[in-house]
């Protein structure tokens, strides 16, 4: 109905330019072509009155007709001209009234450079955003299913266990059912922290920030859950690149995250190497580990996925040794949220995961 609609609005806008010319032309023979046609005759001392009004006459008859035809064929070539210009907006109403259906694999996929070319271009890149986003959307809701059912069914387990007499009441078993809990309890708090970060742009207190001091004090504290392992910090930090401008607490979340994350998957014994130079009004901070257990890294086809909420590189790992994976999704959030980028680079058995902030 809508590109219907827009047909026939084209085709008027055709009619009122062709009477705009009609009237134009008619009144050009009335007031100008006639004069002049008036004096030949006088020149040539003919009857001018009639002649005048014969030849007026004549003029108004083959314009009549001659409009007439344009009219018509204007109509008819205006009609498929503009059907073939708008068959375009057409499909594009089709698909998108399937993306909002929940099709998110409808794309309009038109070949062309015009200005409804760039709005097909602009649909399917708003498309492809929206299939990614379900599919993270279901991933998330698949993995944090899993995350909760995982301990539950093991704490279930054990207390059925525990109520039935079949398992003893000792220490050890107390000692497991707390690492599920705690486990749940890690959970929460992550999707907490991942929540707070996706507001963090509206709750940042900035203020200039030492960052040597702030890496060195981060660097120095166990998470407690063991990531450390005893693995040490070697910094190598640029004098130009001291301070950067920024919520404390949130850039000591960021460097806590990626931090553990590098103990977690660095080689037994080895350090974890931080870097810090200047790039224009930004501060680089890169985090270096080379990976352990003999492993080539993060592959290139995951790289772009790492900081995804869920999202986890290294799939034979366990949920529990290896993380939820919320906590580079918060690394980016919070950087985004200062302005800053984040990324990251693998080859040659080592990982570098880096964000910016700005200078103070």
């Amino acid at each position: 109905m809508g590109a219907s609609s827009i047909l026939w609005k084209f085709l008027a806008i055709n009619f009122v330019i062709l009477a705009l010319v009609f009237l134009v032309v008619w009144l050009t023979f009335d007031y100008l072509a006639a004069d002049y046609f008036s004096v030949l005759m006088e020149v040539y001392d003919l009857d001018s009155a009639e002649t005048n009004q014969m030849f007026l006459d004549s003029v108004h008859r083959y314009l009549i007709n001659a409009s007439l035809g344009g009219v018509a064929l204007a109509a008819l070539f205006g009609f498929f001209l503009t059907r073939r210009i708008l068959r375009p907006l057409s499909h594009m109403t089709d698909v998108t009234r399937r993306v909002a259906a929940g099709d998110y694999r409808a794309r309009v996929n038109l070949d062309s450079r015009d200005e409804v070319g760039q709005l097909a271009l602009a649909f399917d890149r708003m498309a492809d955003s929206l299939e990614r986003i379900e599919r993270l959307r279901q991933s998330m809701v698949a993995d944090v299913s899993h995350e909760l059912r995982t301990p539950l069914t093991n704490i279930r387990g054990y207390l059925e266990g525990l109520a039935d007499g079949v398992i003893q009441p000792d220490k050890e078993t107390y000692e497991m059912l707390q690492r599920e809990i705690l486990r749940l309890v890690r959970l929460v708090e992550d999707m907490g922290r991942l929540a707070k970060a996706d507001g963090a742009a509206l709750q940042l207190e900035r203020r200039p920030v030492e960052l040597e001091g702030l890496l060195a004090e981060v660097a120095a504290l166990d998470d407690g859950h063991g990531a450390r392992q005893g693995r040490a910090c070697r910094f190598d930090l640029a004098p130009d690149a001291g301070r950067v401008l920024g919520d404390r607490d949130k850039i000591a979340q960021v460097i806590r995250n990626i931090l553990d994350n590098a103990w977690r998957y660095a080689a037994v014994d080895s350090a974890v190497a931080v870097s810090t130079r200047r790039r224009g009004d930004q501060v680089v901070t890169t985090v270096a580990n080379r990976i352990g257990d003999g492993r080539p890294g993060i592959a290139a086809a995951d790289l772009p996925y790492i900081f995804e909420r869920f999202y986890r590189a290294d799939k034979s790992r366990s949920r529990q040794s290896g993380g939820a994976g919320i906590g580079l999704a918060i690394v980016k959030e919070l950087i985004e949220a200062h302005g800053g980028e984040v990324g990251a680079a693998s080859e040659n058995g080592q990982t570098k995961v880096w964000f910016s902030l700005p200078a103070a």
